[in-house]
């Protein structure tokens, strides 16, 4: 008996007759599940997925990925195949952040359709958080676990006993080898980018958000809400609101 391929994106309760499609990739080592509440919140209009990429959940048993490069083409066939003709949002958070931007320069370059609007939070082009220390890839479990608290990388909630540690950390540690070996060859976004983040990130400034005016095409600003790297997951309906704003104006002037 053959396995199903495994699924890439899963839906929202909102279903296919909403106008708009939204793509959330999450953080660092983050699963689809992560972002399920936002479904409490969404916009009716907002048919949203949410990436499940290996190494989490139901694909706990894939191995994950370490290349940003090799992400995203493993992602583009898949992602393409959940769009059709209506206008789409591209929203990640962190890593997700880096993740969607790269994925929509690569489905963009390759003549495929660009995303309405980019939605970025808690990453901006630059110097990696701890760039010049020993490589991620080098480092211990313990020493990864320590240095992820450091760097405020470990939403409130998550359990660090051994057994989550064990499903966790793979994951983990797949995405920031990734994000230290990514080099940022500046390509412009194929469209309008709307930034947020934190107050208190110790990972960006606030205003190091505004990094992506030169990238953006065009750049809509920055929002900052109170928080640290995780001040997404307090302010998810007001994230959201402002999309869903950018996104309709966008449409309607297009």
């Amino acid at each position: 008996m053959s396995t199903p391929p495994a699924r890439w994106f899963t839906a929202s309760e909102t279903g296919p007759d909403a106008p708009y499609t939204v793509f959330v990739f999450p953080h660092a080592g983050g699963s689809a599940a992560q972002y399920r509440a936002w479904s409490a919140t969404l916009p009716p209009d907002f048919d949203t997925r949410f990436a499940q990429l290996p190494g989490r959940q139901e694909r706990l048993r894939e191995k994950p990925y370490d290349d940003l490069d090799a992400l995203v083409d493993a992602l583009r066939d898949p992602f393409e195949g959940e769009l059709d003709d209506r206008p789409y949002l591209v929203f990640g958070h962190s890593f997700g952040a880096l993740l969607g931007y790269r994925l929509a320069v690569a489905v963009a370059a390759d003549g495929g359709p660009a995303p309405a609007l980019l939605g970025v939070s808690g990453w901006a082009p630059g110097p990696a958080p701890g760039a010049g220390r020993e490589s991620v890839a080098d480092l211990t479990d313990e020493q990864l676990v320590d240095r992820v608290a450091e760097l405020g990388m470990m939403p409130s909630g998550v359990s660090l006993d051994p057994a989550t540690l064990a499903t966790l950390l793979p994951a983990l540690r797949g995405d920031l080898v990734a994000v230290s070996r990514f080099r940022d060859d500046g390509a412009p976004a194929p469209c309008p980018v709307a930034a947020y983040g934190g107050a208190d990130d110790p990972l960006l400034p606030a205003a190091g958000m505004d990094a992506w005016e030169r990238l953006g095409t065009p750049f809509l600003g920055s929002t900052t809400y109170p928080g640290g790297h995780f001040y997404l997951f307090d302010h998810a309906a007001a994230v959201q609101h402002s999309l869903g704003r950018h996104l309709r104006r966008l449409v309607a002037t297009a």
